[in-house]
């Protein structure tokens, strides 16, 4: 195998370590000694590809960011052009997202709290999918009130996830997205309301 290749694959396998760490543990349970214990790999193997724990915890970050957005594009791809069942199939595919690996949840709404790096990401990440909903709701080029409802429904509902997933708002997942699915679209005709007074 090329070092390249062989650099890339101890790469994953720490992402793959530090996510399951980040997902259970928190920060407070991630180190690179905890991280290369799970990966099986020696320190050094750790910073031919990490400065520090802090780049590890926010190329993790990253990984399931891209992940949830590949999977929300997706979803919103095969829905076709209505409006209603793209959002939700954004919603569902969310939902599915963070509930079949609750790790995710807990690296996208929580641990992306308690850290400086991890906050700069979880600002920008959370601004990308809110362009992404205020472009359901706006059109090719949202104007400010599409992109403030983008951004309340995004802060919103990771606040709901997250109570969801600890059992705070016992409903079933089906009809967790349709009701947020709901919100989302009562949202959208709030904000063009907004944008044409």
């Amino acid at each position: 195998m090329p070092a390249a290749d062989r650099v890339a694959e101890r790469r994953a396998l720490l992402l793959d370590a530090g996510l399951e760490l980040l997902g259970t543990l928190g920060l407070a349970g991630t180190t690179v000694r905890g991280v290369c214990a799970a990966a099986r790999l020696n320190a050094r193997y750790f910073y031919e590809s990490f400065a520090d724990i802090d780049a590890l915890v926010v190329a993790v970050f990253d990984r399931v960011v891209d992940e949830l957005r590949e999977a929300g594009e997706a979803a919103v791809q095969a829905a076709g052009t209505d409006p209603v069942a793209r959002v939700r199939a954004l919603v569902g595919a969310t939902v599915e997202f963070v509930d079949t690996d609750r790790r995710r949840a807990r690296v996208l709404y929580v641990e992306g709290r308690g850290n400086e790096g991890l906050t700069h990401r979880r600002v920008e990440s959370g601004s990308l999918i809110a362009g992404m909903i205020a472009a359901e709701a706006g059109g090719e080029e949202p104007g400010v009130a599409h992109r403030m409802v983008g951004a309340f429904v995004v802060g919103g509902f990771s606040e709901l996830l997250v109570r969801w997933l600890a059992g705070e708002i016992p409903v079933e997942r089906d009809q967790l997205v349709h009701d947020t699915a709901e919100l989302f679209l009562a949202l959208g005709r709030a904000g063009a309301r907004l944008a044409n007074p």
